[in-house]
């Protein structure tokens, strides 16, 4: 009883203080797909995708607060999407969920006390080298994933699906890794992934909802900028020290 009762108490603090455009953020996503789920039909795919986005959406969101729940949430939501993706034939976004679960969610799951604490005071940002390694490190994931899924897969867009991957891949791991750099790397990806889903919709291979759901990602790539303690601005109105 006692375990069960620091559960909740933990849970409620990992969903507890975010900033208000967080939660604003979340209701308007769950409304949005809720609509796209009802007017599109409650089929397989679109049920998983409904789940995959709304518990994907609040991942993010927890991220941007910096709270460990984003493990959790990151390892069904990815199932979810990988399933979607799969059915789309956008390989490499199946990779790209497998990367977040080996590279982020894992890792923080297993780290769950130590990621968690005080991490709002272990945030750090790039130096020269770091950029340097990020950008080299991307661009070759980049060609690398885009020839290996071009020639061996019948991905129908394997480049665009390849940019989407590098990206995201290293933006989880600079998130593991606390820098606050990642939102450079996330609102590209989720750029990217808006570009790939619209396409993929276009080509009548998925539903408009996962084109909808980089959007909102994109949203809140925006918000972590102005309201999360990942940065200055944000830390300033958390009362927290600046991070250089």
């Amino acid at each position: 009883m006692q375990e069960k009762k620091g559960y909740f108490n933990w849970l409620k603090g990992q969903l507890s203080g975010w900033a208000p455009q967080n939660y604003m953020l979340w209701f308007f996503a769950l409304g949005f797909q809720l609509n796209i789920l009802i007017s599109s039909g409650f089929n397989k795919v679109a049920v998983v995708t409904f789940i995959g986005a709304t518990l994907g959406t609040l991942c993010v969101l927890s991220i941007n607060a910096a709270k460990s729940i984003n493990g959790v949430l990151g390892i069904i939501s990815a199932m979810c999407f990988i399933y979607v993706a799969f059915n789309a034939k956008n390989y490499l976004a199946i990779f790209e969920q497998v990367a977040y679960i080996i590279t982020l969610d894992l890792p923080i799951l297993l780290s769950k006390k130590n990621w968690n604490e005080n991490t709002k005071d272990k945030l750090r940002k790039f130096g020269k080298k770091q950029w340097v390694i990020a950008i080299v490190g991307t661009l070759a994931v980049y060609a690398i994933s885009g020839w290996g899924i071009g020639t061996f897969t019948n991905d129908p867009r394997p480049w665009i699906d390849a940019i989407a991957f590098a990206v995201s891949l290293t933006a989880g791991i600079m998130c593991y890794m606390r820098y606050n750099n990642q939102y450079y790397w996330w609102t590209t990806s989720g750029l990217f992934q808006l570009g790939l889903w619209v396409v993929t919709f276009a080509q009548g291979d998925a539903s408009i909802a996962m084109a909808v759901n980089s959007a909102i990602y994109i949203i809140n790539d925006i918000l972590a900028f102005t309201v999360s303690p990942w940065f200055n601005r944000g830390r300033k109105k958390l009362g927290l020290k600046e991070i250089k």
